[in-house]
């Protein structure tokens, strides 16, 4: 051991000093590229994708559309640079030795000018400057009054996340990911759950959508504070919008397999490119098959999708886009994932379960049609309608247990029953979009109509039961057959069904002053909410929510701002006595500060706010048991916190991402007052996050990558919270990590999970029936992709 101490030192100076000899000789060969890129109307081309052809080097030009690329290879060099809209720029460049080559560049619009791609900066980055074109602003990212973070292809594949359940939520301040069923992502950010949206348009119900799979996603937005306005309703705290793959008028496609823990087999196929010699009529089609076992006895998730796109540019001013979407997923029963103990958390081994061998699976699909019109009236305005109906089918069963034996707390008594769904969702939204000026004032101006209408039909009436269970020394098997139910009806006939819908109008004015160094913006929603129960025939709810923000650039790249904004929006579920609840209104009160550092290569937000949540569902105790729980109104839950993030290339060839979220969310009222004052159900305190990404473009690792990050949270309040729970969870501590390699067209990656094999979980106490529930997560596990370009 002296000797291995002595020897390290050693060691490490030795493999310094190898790098350094290995740089300095590969430098002495090499001189530097600098240029400067302008797009068609004479502006900075930021955020623009520069590469070299068949090596590993690639940089992005900052807001000024400048750009370096340091120790080339003498000789000629093609240059490629690329941005959606434009033709590909190609031209080579005479590298001398010790000398640095200028070049000045303009790209030209293609003729799909029209593109709905949302890539607007380099793929290979972990940060953009603009949001996509489904969130309707025209503003980058740094002057609209409002934290976004945007979650970037090349991240999710670099972090291998394969949907919506896995590691989305680390890449933004205070978003964590509590408890699941397989089918949906529960995503809590500022005090609540969060909307799920999907190219603009809210698709949240109850327990859904089914989790979109990654292959087919070519972005996240998490969008904090109400910003109902601009797309539909939403919670106080936000949402997040997931952005689909569009065609992208360049020919190209990408297979990918990957093989992993748990005996996890994935195949990706994405094909992009022309079905027209005119180039007018595009394509895009993304598949995906996975089959994986799991850590848990019995657990399996088997998946599909499949997501083919057309685009047709009917002239150079319009253009129709459709898309199909459809995802399978085959799981065990429902619930299946949860352990249970009269004891306390974490007293059963990973893989315990309730489930057994022979229980028949669940299966869930969704269909989903997108439709999109594009119309550029002129050159400052533009008209965009879009309509989309998703399908929704879920058939299988779900597993709770009605308590332990009174005499003996370690026999479980298992129980179930089954779980049908039916939901259709009808979304319809056309807006209008574009700029002016009066006098010396800008305006960049949004308005539009927004319908919605949601229908879903759940059928849990039929349970069963299942031999007790020693949770300490279990032995399955003993289920002789899996249960039957009778569906012999259709689900409209023998399901509760639940109906919310909408309409809504809205107006937004981002006004310009002083150069458009100060922005104003003024905005409205006006909605009405409709529900619908079969036993008081619903309700009906209008009301008018106004937005103001203000946005001061104190310098070219740091910009002030101060928001304002109202929600009003729906409250899913009926009572005990099946009649539809009121809305839930909201208002949310912001102070940020964003800058553009080194140029633009990275970003840093900082944002204090407060939320204020009116007529929040909270726990019925007189109409409530071990079976069934219900809801009533009139709860408010008031939140505060303070939000750090940054993202981008630190230093050349290094991508980051940290951020840091403080969040007090208190229950303010309550039907229970004992409960007022708590920490608001499913919220952590304290969530520190961090992703570090390395590649190496030189030398003998030229191509290679390495990862690392870690997710730490502190003081989390369990998913439900009763009078007799009111206690945390345990902090939660994460690292995960990887290598990858890529040359030329062949792309390697190896992630590992869960590095350092912790024991994690997220959990409650369930008080009817006496009891602690938890959802354990896998431990050390990996993951291998191999990718191909062509």
């Amino acid at each position: 051991m002296k000797y291995l101490k002595q020897r390290i030192p050693q060691f490490i100076l030795l493999t310094c000093l190898l790098l350094v000899s290995i740089t300095t000789a590969f430098a002495q060969n090499s001189g530097s590229i600098k240029g400067s890129i302008l797009t068609s109307d004479n502006q900075p081309a930021e955020g623009v994708s520069v590469s070299i052809k068949g090596a590993n080097k690639n940089t992005i030009a900052d807001n000024n559309g400048n750009f370096t690329l340091k120790n080339m290879p003498e000789g000629v060099n093609i240059l490629k640079v690329t941005l959606v809209g434009y033709n590909d720029l190609v031209q080579e460049v005479k590298v001398t030795t010790g000398e640095v080559t200028v070049v000045a560049l303009q790209l030209t619009l293609s003729n799909n000018e029209l593109n709905q791609v949302v890539v607007l900066s380099n793929k290979s980055a972990f940060k953009t400057n603009r949001v996509s074109s489904t969130l309707r602003l025209q503003s980058p990212i740094i002057e609209i009054p409002q934290n976004i973070q945007v979650i970037t292809g090349k991240l999710i594949q670099d972090q291998q996340i394969f949907n919506m359940l896995e590691g989305v939520t680390r890449n933004v301040s205070g978003a964590t990911r509590v408890e699941h069923w397989d089918n949906y992502a529960n995503i809590t950010m500022r005090g609540s759950q969060v909307a799920a949206f999907r190219n603009g348009m809210n698709v949240s119900s109850t327990w859904g959508p089914l989790t979109e799979d990654m292959s087919m996603v070519e972005r996240i937005e998490f969008v904090k504070g109400p910003a109902g306005f601009m797309l539909a309703n939403g919670n106080p705290s936000g949402f997040y919008n997931v952005v689909t793959k569009k065609p992208s008028g360049r020919t190209k496609g990408e297979a990918s397999l990957t093989l992993g823990s748990f005996d996890m087999y994935r195949g990706t196929l994405d094909f992009d490119g022309k079905l027209s010699k005119n180039g007018k009529l595009l394509y895009r089609i993304n598949v995906m098959g996975e089959k994986k076992q799991s850590y848990r006895d019995f657990d399996f998730n088997d998946r599909y999708t499949f997501a083919p796109v057309l685009k047709y540019l009917v002239t150079d001013k319009t253009a129709i886009t459709l898309e199909y979407t459809q995802q399978f997923s085959k799981v065990n029963a429902i619930g299946s994932n949860y352990a249970y103990s009269k004891r306390g958390y974490a007293d059963l081994p990973r893989n315990f379960t309730t489930s057994e061998s022979n229980l028949d699976p669940t299966k869930m699909t969704e269909r989903n049609i997108l439709a999109i019109l594009d119309h550029k009236i002129s050159d400052n305005w533009k008209l965009t309608a879009q309509t989309s109906y998703l399908n929704y089918q879920q058939e299988g069963m779900s597993l709770w247990p009605s308590g332990f034996d009174p005499t003996n707390d370690a026999i479980l008594k298992r129980a179930g029953g089954n779980w049908d769904i039916l939901g259709k969702i009808y979304v319809g939204q056309a807006f209008v979009n574009g700029e002016a000026k009066t006098g010396s004032v800008t305006h960049k101006i949004l308005s539009g109509l927004d319908l919605s209408d949601k229908t879903f039909f759940h059928d849990w009436s039929q349970s069963f039961t299942m031999p007790d269970l020693d949770i300490y020394n279990p032995v399955h098997g003993t289920l002789a057959a899996s249960p039957t139910f009778d569906r012999s009806k259709s689900l409209e006939d023998r399901g509760v069904k639940y109906q919310n819908s909408y309409k809504a109008l809205y107006i937004q004015d981002e006004m310009g002053f002083f150069d458009n160094k100060l922005r104003v913006t003024l905005a409205g929603r006006y909605t009405q909410l409709k529900t619908y129960d079969y036993y008081s025939g619903g309700t009906k709810n209008n009301k008018f929510t106004p937005r103001v923000g203000l946005s001061y650039s104190i310098d070219k790249n740091t910009a002030a701002y101060f928001v304002n904004d109202q929600s009003f929006n729906e409250n899913y579920g009926t009572d005990w006595q099946g009649k539809s609840f009121n809305p839930q209104t909201g208002g949310n009160i912001e102070l940020g500060l964003k800058r553009d550092w080194l140029n633009g290569k990275w970003n840093s937000v900082v944002s204090v706010y407060q939320i204020t949540k009116n007529n929040v569902l909270t726990l019925d105790p007189e109409h409530s048991n071990s079976t069934y729980q219900f809801s009533r109104e009139s709860g408010q839950q008031k939140t505060k916190g303070f939000e750090v993030d940054l993202r981008g290339e630190i230093f050349k060839n290094l991508d980051l991402i940290v951020n840091y979220a403080f969040t007090e969310g208190k229950t303010t009222k309550d039907t229970d007052e004992s409960l007022v004052g708590t920490q608001v159900a499913g919220t952590t305190k304290h969530i520190q996050n961090a992703w570090l990404n390395y590649k190496v473009d030189r030398g003998t690792l030229n191509g290679v990558g390495f990862s690392l990050g870690y997710q730490y949270q502190v003081k989390r309040a369990p998913w439900f919270i009763s009078p007799d729970n009111i206690g945390m969870l345990p902090d939660y501590f994460r690292l995960d990590g990887g290598v990858s390699y890529q040359k030329n067209k062949v792309s390697v990656n190896l992630v590992v999970n869960n590095i350092l094999n912790k024991y994690l979980y997220s959990g409650g106490y369930y008080s009817y029936s006496d009891m602690y529930y938890w959802q354990t997560e896998a431990g050390t596990n990996m993951r291998l992709s191999v990718g191909y370009k062509f």
